[in-house]
């Protein structure tokens, strides 16, 4: 049973699970908009909001910590120029998650993540 239990698994090893969610949200920032399937969508939406948190904060303990957790660290320094401004008055709700056709193979139901 999985009660209470908040992150999805994913069909995955926890760390496959967690290299798979690094790379999902390095790309979401990279590129601002990914399409993947909607439960991994949701799974990457908390990382995501996570890392503008730490770069709305812009503490050099919040830097090492995204450092850590992002691939590229070039995106990583960039993310900390340009979050402050562009999301500094909000309190959350960084993503948008909108649901799209099927996936042709397995009908698993695919979403596109973007940043708002």
């Amino acid at each position: 049973m999985r009660h209470r239990r908040r992150v999805p698994q994913l069909g995955k090893p926890a760390d496959q699970r967690r290299a798979l969610l690094r790379s999902l949200t390095t790309e979401l920032i990279r590129n601002g908009r990914i399409t993947t399937t909607q439960t991994r969508a949701k799974a990457v939406r908390c990382e995501v909001e996570r890392m503008i948190t730490l770069a709305k904060a812009g503490t050099l303990s919040a830097r090492r910590r995204a450092i850590g957790y992002i691939y590229d660290k070039q995106l990583v320094h960039a993310l900390f120029d340009q979050a402050p401004e562009r999301y500094g008055d909000r309190n959350g709700g960084y993503t948008r998650i909108v649901r799209t056709v099927s996936r042709r193979g397995d009908n698993a139901s695919m979403a596109i993540i973007e940043l708002t």
